[in-house]
């Protein structure tokens, strides 16, 4: 089976969030799930393929991890 997801995440700054993922985005999680992020206007778009649901699941908790990162950094 194969996998999408799409998740958007609402921030100020687009950019500040993509560089917090730069290095993420270089070293790939597993060769079994890829994301790309797309800088919006308000909002950063996460777009997730994965080839199974384990992969699916290591993708979602490596994003939500540094959106914690992020989170705990702008409060």
């Amino acid at each position: 089976m194969n996998y999408k997801s799409v998740i958007f995440v609402d921030v100020d700054k687009p950019k500040d969030l993509l560089e917090i993922f730069e290095p993420e985005m270089k070293n790939s999680i597993n060769d079994r799930a890829l994301y790309n992020l797309t800088a919006l206007e308000n909002s950063v778009k996460f777009d997730i393929e994965a080839k199974d649901s384990v992969s699916l699941r290591a993708v979602l908790n490596s994003i939500t991890k540094l959106l914690t990162v992020y989170e705990k950094l702008k409060h």
